[in-house]
């Protein structure tokens, strides 16, 4: 049986300490568009299957671990595009995670990690068929 959920857009909530800067990096450095302002300062923008939402909140209150990820078809090249356009990722080594320019491999699923302006951990991963 399937549930009103299942049926939902999904709103991603993430917190930002610099509404104005976050904005501009959502916008200018991952190409999302922003559709919309809610009327506590909340800046929505619009990403396939769902939305993410920034919302101001306190320094500090930012995820060590991975907020959310994008799932892409062609991982190593979203990775030079985004930093083409200033994202800088982050590159591991440790026992059961390396990355190898800035992608690890992880099964049947590749992925990558940056860091928003705001401090928010994101991914992009490959489903690898």
């Amino acid at each position: 049986m399937r549930g009103m959920l299942t049926e939902s857009t999904i709103t991603t909530m993430l917190p930002v300490t610099d509404s104005e800067r976050a904005g501009h990096f959502y916008t200018d450095a991952l190409g999302l568009k922003q559709t919309g302002r809610g009327e506590d300062g909340t800046l929505y923008f619009a990403a396939a299957g769902g939305a993410i939402g920034l919302r101001q909140m306190p320094d500090g209150t930012q995820s060590e671990n991975t907020a959310l990820s994008f799932e892409v078809g062609d991982l190593p090249a979203e990775v030079r595009a985004l930093e083409d356009r200033g994202v800088r990722f982050q590159d591991f080594e440790m026992e059961g995670l390396k990355t190898v320019d800035h992608i690890a491999q992880m099964g049947k699923e590749r992925a990558a990690w940056f860091n928003d302006s705001e401090g928010n951990v994101l991914c992009l991963h490959e489903v690898m068929g």
